[in-house]
């Protein structure tokens, strides 16, 4: 057994520490953005969240890790089974995201933590934010769930709303029906245009669906959105409809798919992937035909979100273990934690992690205004979206091998989460796009929606707030300035595309660096100790990712990296 903070024989372990109380940015950052009233209602939720993380949480995570669920194709008298049969503690990792703390709810209905109203998307990503950083491989369901709830609702029927809101928001795991996504097939990847499922409407007036789905996580979820082209549809994402796919009938009786076998994954191996066959599954139409790839976009936005969120956690989660590993454990007779090295080493690790943190925390500020129908944020939202996917995803990969790095040799042994999340770290960066996909996206919204103008004018207009530190904007106005050129020309010139993704990561840098100065000044307000410090991190960004140092110079000895 280990206490909070436990060393035996210069090995450092953090089990038992609270990952929220450990964070000292964490509560100040939520003082930013969430309504004082709702905070205090909420902060006893993700003390409770955090102090699970470094307990209970990461015991079932390692465990449903290490016992993968399996399909159970007949039962035992040879009737057709088609089950994923999960480890039961992967089953009380559900019962605590999905039950206890409502985290596929709280954003479409009041009641979870008896608050009246649902809650801010900060709300909800702050707890997944902390989540994650325990257990990756749910928070696919999690968000399939809450992605499908918003898509339905806001494409979808009255009849099919009535029919499956209540239980998509449910908090008791006997009436939970988990949602999933449907999109990939063995000829369309990433070209989702290429999709072959057929759509066939019948005599009765019931849609049926036809076709291999090849790369469906969550596979034996209830309901399910897929993509489907309609028999004689045209070519193309044009001729693509969105379905929603039960996988039981009204009356009780299983749908005509089945899941043909499940995938031997790298990561994410405590949540079930698998292939999936349509043979005339019964699937309702959700919005209007031939919309169905915009339609599906939007749950692919909010996954894409959910994405950035999860990997900003998980490089926290790296942050974390490396500075309890550096401030503990000693060679050379000193603390690693006092090694020049080290601390670079360390100060760049925590850079990123707070750039992610910084770009997911405020884009579901932008949210919460988009969703009130303000429409500069909708186009601020189109853009922040691929950018997160694209480079906070990526970060996160480097991020966890480093600090597998720190930990040394037994980072890399399956007993410690390290090796977990480096595993996990890289899925985050392939689906939902991949970061040519999302690179490409970031164009896309620049050229065909005005996005990245409004990205432009808000990014200034935080800027201009009382408090930014005057020097520090005086620097970032003019990069924003050649940033917004950069990517407008790449976006407008098909010959430039090779350098789409350096313009989209100077973008994702900037824009992170505009985060980071805006937060410090609302954190100064809050508290004056607190000034200075998020400031610090827009400068590093500054430095070494936008204004990057001569690297045939040495470092002078005044640099904030050594002197920290």
């Amino acid at each position: 057994m280990t206490t909070p903070g436990s060393i035996h024989r210069n090995i450092p372990d953090s089990a038992g520490t609270n990952a929220f109380e450990v964070d000292e940015d964490f509560a100040p950052l939520l003082a930013v953005y969430l309504d004082h009233d709702l905070l205090d209602r909420i902060l006893p939720q993700f003390r409770e969240m955090g102090r699970l993380v470094g307990e209970e949480l990461e015991r079932l995570a390692l465990s449903a890790d290490k016992n993968p669920p399996a399909l159970q194709v007949r039962t035992r008298h040879g009737a057709p089974a088609d089950r994923v049969v999960k480890h039961p503690d992967y089953v009380e990792l559900e019962r605590y995201a999905f039950g206890e703390f409502g985290l596929a709810a709280m954003s479409h209905r009041g009641g979870v933590f008896g608050e009246a109203e649902q809650l801010a998307p900060l709300v909800k990503y702050g707890l997944v934010y902390l989540f994650v950083q325990a257990e990756f491989g749910l928070c696919c369901p999690l968000s399939m769930t809450d992605s499908l709830t918003r898509t339905l609702v806001k494409f979808g029927s009255q009849e099919l709303i009535d029919t499956y809101f209540a239980r998509l928001t449910s908090q008791d795991p006997d009436e939970l029906f988990q949602g999933a996504m449907f999109m990939t097939e063995q000829e369309a990847g990433s070209d989702v245009g290429a999709i072959s499922t057929t759509a066939r409407l019948g005599d009765d007036g019931r849609w049926r669906l036809y076709g291999d789905k090849w790369f469906c996580s969550n596979p034996d979820a209830e309901l399910a959105m897929v993509l489907a082209r309609p028999e004689g549809a045209e070519s193309g994402t044009r001729g693509l409809s969105l379905f929603l796919l039960p996988r039981h009938l009204a009356d009780g009786r299983r749908n005509d798919h089945r899941i043909v076998t499940l995938k031997d994954k790298l990561g994410t191996r405590s949540m079930a992937s698998g292939e999936v066959q349509l043979d005339g599954a019964v699937a309702y139409l959700v919005g209007d035909p031939g919309a169905g790839f915009k339609q599906m976009t939007d749950m692919i936005n909010m996954s894409r979100l959910a994405n950035g969120v999860r990997s900003a956690g998980m490089m926290r989660r790296s942050v974390n273990e490396a500075s309890f590993i550096t401030a503990n454990r000693t060679a050379f007779g000193r603390r690693l934690a006092d090694l020049p090295l080290m601390q670079r080493q360390l100060h760049k690790l925590l850079t990123v992690a707070e750039q992610g943190r910084a770009m997911v925390f405020h884009t579901a500020r932008v949210l919460e205004r988009a969703d009130a129908d303000d429409e500069a944020m909708r186009r601020v939202l189109r853009i922040l979206t691929p950018l997160i996917k694209f480079r906070t995803c990526r970060d996160a990969r480097k991020v966890a091998g480093d600090a597998m790095e720190i930990r040394g040799g037994i980072g890399y042994i399956e007993e410690w989460s390290d090796a977990r999340i480096v595993r996990d770290a890289h899925l985050g960066s392939i689906w939902e796009g991949t970061s040519n996909i999302v690179a490409l996206d970031v164009a896309r919204a620049t050229r065909r929606e005005g996005s990245l103008d409004a990205l432009g004018g808000y990014l200034r207009e935080l800027l201009a707030e009382p408090g930014v530190d005057g020097d520090l904007r005086s620097t970032l106005e003019p990069l924003l300035d050649r940033a917004v050129a950069f990517m407008t020309t790449v976006a407008h010139d098909r010959d430039r595309e090779e350098d789409v993704r350096r313009a989209a990561s100077s973008l994702y840098h900037m824009t992170s660096a505009v985060f980071l100065a805006w937060e410090d000044a609302r954190m100064a307000t809050l508290d004056p100790a607190l000034a200075g410090r998020r400031a610090a991190l827009a400068r590093d960004v500054i430095r070494h990712r936008l204004v990057p140092v001569d690297p045939l110079v040495p470092t002078d000895a005044a640099d904030p990296l050594v002197a920290r």
